[in-house]
């Protein structure tokens, strides 16, 4: 264990009192010590945002523009050291972080530069004198973002609040806390303005809850479980604190039988297996049309067969480890469960033989249930693993209804080459995001977030620019 980690206040290195082991996936062993924050880091924290929040808040957009750049350029040119960190932090391929990941991360950055530049304030004439709304920063915000793309989402929430001018407290999460670590140190290095981004290290109990309850804190954006949403709701909407949660999913990918083959197999098993199913936007759900239900599901089951875990540093490993022993055991219970339930294994079901040094890591085979129905605890939960569901459906009807039947509506996607009934069922289908005839593809303009139990309020683009300002208006008598 070489890696002591803290929290980074007015760029300076902070211990708490407690430390928590920081575990490698891919073997179960310690790698790191977190020194978690306590309340008074936190109020540290606050307090050096609130101090910087006037000056940073009257730079002019493109000066705010500029910082993030010059942030995004140091990533970049660390990018390697980000994704062997962030393999090693999450059990992920490194592939996937080196190409996909942290090249988003530094994407956040810039995309929301460009963002700060062209952020308008409104005005109205001709009704009753001459108006115009302004967009002002909040002051200082909060951020908490997960373990399982931690600096992809930990950029996603705090670019746009810096791009708005507002200070950013950030809290990853302790599960992963590595990447968040360096870009502290990154900030502090190229000598970012003092005090407007603090990151503080820690669980929600030691550092989350102080964060979130602080009376100068002005907002809370929220990724994470729905449980801990609805906490941080109640906990918010005591103060009348703004917040934006994005929580659990429960997608349905449909696939009706006239899909376009040219990549269907290959989309679909990369929506339900990347970064080890471990991403809220996964189809954990796919729903297949009755005539062709038994060809895809022979053909879907042979891929994700050939889909084995590996050496998360080797290059050619495409499926990695979960993320912690808990999580571990918690997939490990949902397919117990789909097994109780009279679900078929057809492929996976457990862990996944490896290779001696690996032993102790915390890897899952690709798993594929059939013949469970759509009320069943399985095609409910919210398992966030390598698993999903294969189901047939009858018609048009029968495939809104089994894609409707959760309490979450985060996302779905829909194959079918009928572009009509594509837009009637996207229309109809309960989920923030639809995707048709692809997965993951991503305009950072658009606006990202769920409906029922899958959050509140969207991030992206001038959505998250509009979240982190107060609008007021201003009416001129003409």
């Amino acid at each position: 264990m070489d890696i002591e980690i803290g929290s980074w206040v007015n760029h300076r290195l902070r211990h708490g009192g407690h430390a928590l082991a920081v575990f490698e996936p891919a073997t179960g062993a310690i790698y790191a010590r977190l020194h978690e924050a306590d309340a008074e880091i936190v109020r540290a924290a606050v307090a050096g945002a609130a101090q910087a929040f006037p000056a940073w808040s009257r730079l002019r957009p493109s000066e705010r523009a500029g910082w993030l750049n010059q942030l995004a350029d140091a990533i970049e040119a660390e990018l390697d050291a980000f994704a062997e960190a962030e393999s090693r932090d999450t059990g992920k391929p490194i592939q996937l972080c080196r190409e996909i990941e942290i090249p988003r991360a530094i994407s956040n950055f810039r995309f929301f530069a460009a963002a700060a530049m062209q952020f308008a304030s409104e005005s109205h004439h001709g009704e009753a004198g001459l108006n115009y709304t302004l967009r002002q920063p909040l002051g200082v915000v909060g951020t908490i973002s997960p373990w399982n793309l931690p600096l992809y989402l930990l950029t996603w929430k705090i670019a746009p609040a810096l791009a708005a001018g507002n200070c950013v407290v950030a809290k990853p999460s302790e599960v992963t806390p590595l990447t968040a670590h360096l870009l502290g140190r990154l900030a502090a290095d190229i000598g970012f303005p003092e005090g407007v981004l603090q990151i503080i290290q820690g669980s929600g109990i030691s550092a989350g809850i102080p964060l979130v309850t602080h009376p100068l804190v002005k907002a809370i954006s929220f990724t994470g479980s729905t449980a801990v949403g609805k906490q941080i709701a109640l906990q918010c909407a005591e103060q009348l604190k703004k917040c934006s949660l994005e929580l659990g999913g429960k997608n349905a990918a449909l696939v009706f039988a006239d899909a376009p083959r040219d990549g269907l197999y290959e989309t679909l098993l990369r929506s339900s297996f990347q970064n080890a199913g471990q991403i809220c936007l996964c189809g954990s759900r796919i729903l297949v049309e009755q005539s062709f239900y038994d060809d895809f599901v022979t053909e879907f089951v042979a891929r994700a067969k050939a889909l084995q875990p590996g050496d998360p540093a080797a290059p050619e490993t495409r499926l990695g480890a979960v993320v912690s022993s808990a999580h571990y055991q918690k997939i490990l219970d949902a397919i117990a469960t789909a097994r109780a339930e009279g679900g078929n294994i057809a492929c996976g079901g457990g862990a996944a033989t490896m290779p001696r040094m690996f032993e102790g890591g915390w890897f899952i085979a690709p798993t594929v249930i059939t013949g469970l129905a759509p009320q069943c605890q399985t095609n409910q939960q919210e398992i966030f693993g390598p698993v999903v569901t294969v189901s047939p459906f009858v018609d048009d009807a029968d495939a809104l209804a089994q894609a409707n039947a959760t309490r979450y509506g985060l996302a779905a996607q829909i194959w079918t080459s009928d572009l009509q009934r594509a837009h009637r069922l996207a229309q109809a289908i309960d989920a923030g995001i639809i995707w048709i005839n692809t997965w993951m593809t991503r305009d950072l303009r658009t606006p990202f977030g769920g409906m029922r139990d899958s959050g509140l309020g969207r991030e992206g683009g001038v959505e998250a620019m509009r979240f982190f300002t107060e609008p007021k208006n201003v009416c001129l008598a003409l």
